[in-house]
């Protein structure tokens, strides 16, 4: 029966059927065929994967995140950006960079990013002399820092799977999303150098100034989200509430970008991008009833203990296994299926679940850029006009310098931990 079930799997994928309707219709299927077990349990386990209040967090960043993109936010972000690093060789091309590290900090949505950002800075790399390759890989892959710098709602699930610290996740997220932003705008300084990238020019400090003044009240989400989170003032699901709340108010009273026409196709957008990511999970939870009905956790575990004693190894294989899983799955329902079948081997062999979180993150964020299903590829490639084949070969290099941040901070996770343990050593 489960080679029949994986075969259905592999056929449907192949044939181009959407990833939660694929896993919707094994569960079914695999349920049906149990003894004494009805269809309905389907509908069950997806209303109940469904009912919990860590999971309100997700549309909630999601609204937050819209909210920002037609608050016109990311633009005043871009202007920033462009003053800081705009005259770098290059300079467009790191503010692409910057600023999706920016709207990381007040947003937990990659795939917002890199709508929000790219149909900006796309368009403007492109009127600018950068060829589409660099426009569109630059776009695609910046915006991966989305789920590891926090607020992250991949994080929040992760947590909400693991009972580990939302507070210790967050701030462990913040050096790898630095370091891979920072490695890219590297990357990006070699390439403008041989490509004769244009710069712009120095910004006088009174407008440097003008524009920090500006955009204060946006880089303040991140404050009041993680600074209420490790308090305690309020959970996650209720920071992602305050998030918008607040998002709200800054758009309409201080920036006076949002009016209340605009408040309908927000909501709709929200609406659409949220199920995309909660049908999926609740697929999910169905199809773990499934494998936990056949054990798969238990194989797992006595395979691991039986044939992997070294914590290294272990490490290497979850890498692997979540970067295969990445290309066609969304971070969300690969969790909520892999996560509790590798986290008792994990913690066998003493790996802390907030540095096992980072690693399952930002492995599971190479696949927004991956295909057939990275949608961060997808979108900025449909923003630049590119085939999905010439993005991908664009993001490679890209890719690479998050795989060098995600080794190091798999074998050295004190790089991870330093800004945790600093702050508030009780988390661990």
């Amino acid at each position: 029966m489960g080679i029949m079930l994986l075969a259905i799997f592999l056929v449907l994928m192949i044939i181009g059927v959407p990833i939660a309707f694929v896993i919707g219709i094994v569960a079914l299927l695999g349920i049906s065929g149990i003894p004494y077990t009805p269809e309905a349990t389907v509908a069950m386990k997806m209303v109940n994967g469904l009912d919990s209040f860590v999971l309100l967090a997700v549309p909630l960043f999601i609204l937050a995140a819209n909210l920002m993109n037609s608050g016109k936010i990311s633009e005043k972000l871009i202007e920033l950006a462009l003053a800081i690093v705009g005259p770098i060789r290059g300079g467009l091309a790191h503010a692409n960079v910057l600023v999706s590290m920016m709207f990381a900090g007040v947003s937990g949505a990659a795939q917002a990013d890199t709508a929000g950002v790219g149909k900006v800075l796309i368009p403007s790399m492109l009127r600018k002399g950068y060829d589409k390759e660099t426009a569109v890989g630059v776009t695609a892959a910046s915006s991966t820092v989305g789920v590891v710098i926090p607020p992250s709602i991949p994080m929040i699930i992760f947590a909400g799977l693991t009972n580990a610290s939302i507070g210790a996740l967050f701030l462990g997220g913040i050096i790898p999303g630095i370091l891979i932003g920072v490695g890219m705008m590297v990357l990006i300084y070699f390439i403008a150098l041989k490509r004769n990238y244009p710069k712009d020019a120095k910004v006088e400090m009174k407008v440097f100034f003008k524009l920090l003044l500006e955009a204060i009240p946006a880089l303040l989400t991140p404050v009041i989200i993680i600074g209420g989170i490790i308090t305690g003032f309020f959970t996650a699901t209720e920071a992602a509430a305050v998030a918008s709340l607040y998002t709200i108010v800054i758009c309409m009273f201080y920036y006076k970008t949002l009016k209340f026409k605009d408040f309908p196709k927000i909501l709709f957008d929200t609406l659409a991008l949220s199920s995309l990511s909660l049908f999926a999970l609740a697929a999910a939870s169905a199809l773990g009833e499934l494998m936990s009905y056949y054990q798969l956790g238990a194989m797992a575990q006595e395979f691991f203990a039986n044939n992997i004693g070294a914590e290294w190894l272990f490490i290497l294989i979850i890498i692997v296994f979540f970067l295969f899983i990445g290309t066609f799955m969304d971070a969300i329902p690969a969790m909520i299926l892999f996560v509790p079948v590798i986290l008792p081997t994990a913690l066998e062999l003493g790996i802390d679940p907030v540095h096992l979180g980072l690693i399952v993150v930002i492995t599971l964020a190479i696949g927004l850029i991956t295909p057939p299903y990275g949608l961060c590829l997808l979108l900025a490639a449909k923003i630049g006009n590119m085939s999905t084949e010439r993005s991908f070969v664009a993001v490679i290099p890209y890719i690479a310098i998050v795989l060098v941040v995600l080794l190091f901070i798999a074998f050295f996770p004190d790089i991870a931990f330093y800004i945790p343990k600093m702050i508030n050593p009780s988390l661990f």
